[in-house]
């Protein structure tokens, strides 16, 4: 009877020994000489994401660490991402942080009016993804024109980057704001191409609603925009490039989005419009104007008639005949 009581102690003491030390390491906590970063890739095992945590010295134990996912039943639940360690942690706050995703985040900040050939590229560069893969990820998105179709903010987003994804974002969060602004979708077809002009006529906000107006009322009265973007924009598309200087036998040179030569509004947006331009596109000010000028301090000069316009434009002209002798 003696000798069963010890064999059952025994007995006992083995099998609590691999849970006792099971507790011990998935509650211990390590410290980290330096932060670490590890990437964590989908459909990644659980043995390989203990080894790489074990590799790096974020946990002492990788079997430790496969026997505590087990034991919670996470295995499934492990999230893929990049994730930073640097404060001491065990093995139950790391499965935590990788169950719910605790990955790095990144940001990125696109400028408004800018091209969507200028906007890949600013994505490519801050993400370090090749160019290549944010152009056919945009095409298989948009396969037609995808020019003006991506809402400049500043997103979020972790690595490894999900391109298609972020574009999909910036796609939706465009497409949710024009459908707050118009539900005819030929109408918000208008509204993007108007915004894109206005974006880049003017970037003070409490000029675009008359940048606006002045718009709208050309169109009803079947007046040429004569918008200078739009000549830029059609040299660029025709050409690949732009020097930076119009001239005045670019105001001629006929393309599909020359405002001069061709009445109406352009076949494309000319850029990627931010939301104050496009709200300002579907609420112009509720005035008369017909044309606008530079003042010269970064803002424009209205008129309704052209004569009061003739009388703005000799005034920019003689603010900046001043501004070049005193250069």
């Amino acid at each position: 009877m003696k000798k069963l009581m010890i064999f059952l102690i025994v007995s006992l003491l083995l099998l609590l020994a691999p849970i006792g030390w099971l507790f011990w390491q998935a509650s211990a906590l390590l410290a980290l000489t330096a932060p670490v970063e590890i990437t964590v890739s989908k459909g990644m095992s659980t043995i390989k994401i203990g080894r790489l945590l074990h590799a790096e010295g974020v946990i002492s134990s990788p079997l430790a660490f496969r026997l505590a996912v087990r034991v919670k039943g996470a295995g499934a639940r492990l999230r893929s991402g990049l994730y930073r360690f640097e404060k001491p942690a065990n093995i139950h706050s790391i499965i935590e942080r990788l169950e719910s995703g605790d990955v790095m985040s990144f940001s990125v900040t696109l400028p408004e009016g800018l091209r969507v050939d200028e906007m890949l590229a600013i994505l490519a560069d801050k993400t370090a993804v090749d160019l290549e893969q944010w152009q056919s990820a945009l095409t298989a998105l948009l396969p037609g024109e995808h020019e003006g179709r991506l809402l400049p903010e500043t997103y979020q987003y972790s690595k490894p980057v999900e391109v298609k994804r972020l574009l999909k974002t910036m796609i939706n969060a465009q497409k949710k704001l024009l459908a707050e602004l118009s539900a005819d979708v030929s109408q918000q077809d208008r509204l993007r191409i108007m915004a894109s002009i206005i974006e880049k006529e003017t970037m003070l906000d409490r000029e675009r609603p008359l940048v606006s107006a002045a718009i709208h009322n050309r169109l009803k009265k079947g007046m040429p925009l004569q918008m200078d973007p739009t000549v830029i924009y059609g040299i660029w598309r025709t050409t690949g490039s732009f020097s930076g200087n119009i001239h005045r036998k670019d105001l001629t040179t006929d393309t599909l989005w020359n405002t001069y030569t061709r009445r109406g509004l352009p076949p494309t947006p000319i850029g990627n419009p931010g939301a104050a331009s496009l709200r300002a596109a579907a609420n112009p000010a509720n005035v008369d104007y017909l044309y606008f000028v530079a003042d010269g301090t970064g803002g424009h000069q209205f008129a309704s008639s052209y004569a009061d316009h003739q009388s703005n434009v000799k005034s920019w002209i003689k603010i900046e005949r001043k501004k070049n002798r005193a250069k």
